[in-house]
């Protein structure tokens, strides 16, 4: 999936990569005069590490010219590459086949450590030491397991103590996706990993070879040419005869070691101890409990603040959206707020919602990727009579579950929407029908009541506007406008839900689903009367909403008129999440007046004023 820049870099890496492997594949065969297992190994490592790996070949390996590669492995810094090589390509590849195996099983990422480790070290002793260089080091196979088993103790502890951290700390952090399998950043993470642990394996594998320990690289020709190996550095010159082991081909290579049990002890105890420190200190940063199915490729974001306990449903409640979940694309300059039109069935007004995914521009060059209702946001405005009896067809195309609520109404309890409260959620690609009789009026909004600081915060809501069975006790204006309020975090092209808490406040406003200068601008005259309707169907603040040219008088709170003695005159209402205000505004003078938020950073966009403004802001045109 591309989601973020950083995945064209990732597309470019292992183009690149497949081709550094092609090449070393191609020479390794064609000429390089080494063991088949050392060649198996710099192609791993190559496809791995990508042009470093290629780097480590023609700078250490690659015979300059015919007849000289005894000569150019020779210095101890090539012959520990070697090693290194060698412990990476069999280490590496069963670490990277746990971690596919142990993410496509749901296990959580401590135990998938774990597995790594033994799958790493059965995979380099049992077969790339024991078994792949048998005839290299003579003797039986279990002879070789014997001998190998602590210089490849020593190098996988010292490899996975870079690799653990690296892959825990990147596939837990802010892209999540790199604990899936399926997605390319895993294998990004991966590549990273095996370039870390080459480089904490590389000193421990580089004194191994001085104390022959370990093989470096090796030179094995054909017919009666003679395969060598050199040991240690001596100027680039030719090695002396007793650091060069020579045999006939097929011989056999005994190594006789230098270095004491106690060194040994020492090293195994340090890079036990690095290898350890490696596996647990990550669980103080990350959620070491978690797997890739809890958190769903989750990406999560910019600044948010991740700790160990966080759990995975935070994780996804937070999460970006999905950019290929998208099911349909808004034109740019699509409207919310469409009022749907019931059909009629035995007296019944009947309304279809459905919710999924769309894009919608909230201005003409910024696009979120929404949760809607109906393809719009708002969704649709549902219009209706006190005492109707009203039928609500809802599916749900989400990737999640979902249900709505009805904010304010006076209902039966198992129509009110709460999920596993009054009802169970509706799963993707599920249907729920609510159904009761309207027995209030004015102003009111539905929206979503299952995850709804995700859902509700990237659209799912709409207004609810109930006319009086008498008509007479509607309060009436020149113009009637619905204002809902929204908050929006669009970083990085993706679209995350708007939270008040750290990493996840928003940096877009909207009213109507639109930013300004995108806003309506609503045409007056002199003289002429508005009723705003204020809807408070964002998640977050409470935004102070101000009119100018005058005040206005409150004439009903939260769907309730207010008596003609409680009415009052104001200039400015704090419009919290969930409530409404109704307002009666007269204008009173020619003009460009304004309506806004007074929270001054909520009339910007990404904190950039256009034309005078942003966000929250939208004109009365008084001619």
């Amino acid at each position: 999936m591309i989601a973020l820049p950083y995945d064209y870099f990732l597309i470019a890496w292992f183009v690149l990569a497949a081709g550094c492997t092609a090449y070393v594949a191609f020479d390794q065969f064609n000429g390089n005069p080494e063991p088949t297992v050392m060649k198996w190994g710099f192609i791993l490592v190559t496809l791995y590490m990508g042009p470093f790996g290629l780097l480590l070949y023609v700078l250490a390996d690659k015979e300059p010219r015919p007849g000289e590669h005894e000569h150019f492995t020779s210095p101890l810094w090539k012959q520990g590459v070697g090693s290194t090589i060698h412990c990476v390509a069999g280490d590496a590849t069963g670490i990277i086949l746990a971690a596919t195996v142990t993410a496509l099983l749901g296990l959580p990422m401590w135990i998938d450590l774990i597995v790594e480790y033994v799958a790493g070290f059965s995979f380099g002793l049992f077969i790339f030491q024991s078994l792949f260089m048998k005839k290299t080091m003579g003797g039986t196979y279990w002879e070789n397991v014997r001998k190998s088993f602590m210089p490849e103790f020593i190098s996988m502890n010292a490899m996975m103590a870079g690799m653990a951290p690296t892959m825990s700390l990147l596939m837990m952090g802010r892209d999540m996706r790199a604990m899936d399998p399926l997605e390319l950043v895993f294998w990004g993470v991966m590549s990273l990993g095996v370039m870390v642990g080459f480089a904490t394996a590389y000193p421990f594998n580089v004194w191994m070879v001085k104390k022959k320990i370990k093989h470096g690289l090796m030179t094995e020709r054909g017919g009666s040419e003679q395969r060598q190996e050199g040991h240690e550095g001596h100027g680039g010159g030719e090695p002396p005869k007793h650091d060069v082991g020579e045999m006939k081909h097929g011989s056999g290579h005994q190594m006789g070691s230098d270095a004491t049990t106690p060194q040994l002890a020492a090293l195994a105890g340090v890079t036990s101890l690095l290898l350890i420190s490696g596996m647990v200190i990550p669980g103080f940063s990350v959620n070491l409990g978690l797997s890739a199915r809890d958190v769903d490729g989750s990406i999560m974001p910019p600044g948010m603040i991740n700790t160990f306990d966080l759990p995975g449903e935070a994780m996804k409640d937070m999460a970006a959206v999905k950019p290929r979940q998208v099911a349909y694309v808004a034109a740019p300059n699509a409207r919310g707020d469409k009022v749907l039109e019931p059909r009629i069935e035995n007296g019944v007004k009947v309304f279809d919602i459905k919710a999924e995914i769309i894009r919608w521009n909230i201005l003409p060059d910024v696009a979120v990727e929404a949760y809607a209702y109906n393809r719009q946001v708002p969704g649709p405005r549902l219009q209706v009579t006190e005492g109707d009896h009203v039928r609500i067809n809802f599916r749900n195309a989400l990737p999640e579950s979902s249900t709505i609520h009805w904010h304010g109404l006076i209902l039966p309890n198992e129509m009110d929407g709460p999920a596993k409260v009054t009802q169970d959620p509706v799963p993707p690609g599920g249907s729920y029908t609510y159904e009761f009789d309207v027995g209030q009026s004015g102003t009111y909004f539905y929206h979503s009541h299952d995850h709804p600081d995700r859902q509700q915060a990237l659209g799912l809501y709409g207004a609810l506007l109930i006319a009086p069975k008498d008509s007479a006790a509607e309060v009436r204006a020149d113009l009637d406008y619905t204002i809902q309020l929204q908050e929006w975090l669009k970083r990085e092209w993706l679209t995350y839900p708007a939270m008040l808490m750290e990493g996840a406040l928003p940096n877009y406003f909207t009213i109507n689903g639109k930013a300004y200068p995108s806003t309506d601008t609503v045409a007056m005259k002199v003289g002429q009367t508005i009723k705003i309707r204020f809807i408070g169907t964002n998640n977050n603040f409470v935004h102070p909403m101000h009119v100018h040219g005058g005040p206005f008088e409150v004439v009903a709170v939260d769907g309730v008129n207010l008596k003609d003695s409680a009415r009052y005159q104001a200039d400015t209402v704090n419009v919290g999440p969930g409530q409404r205000y109704d307002v009666i505004w007269t204008a009173r003078k020619p003009g460009k007046w304004l309506v806004h938020c007074h929270i001054p950073h909520h009339t910007a966009n990404n904190n950039v004023e256009q034309h005078g403004g942003g966000g929250l802001m939208l004109v009365l045109n008084v001619q």
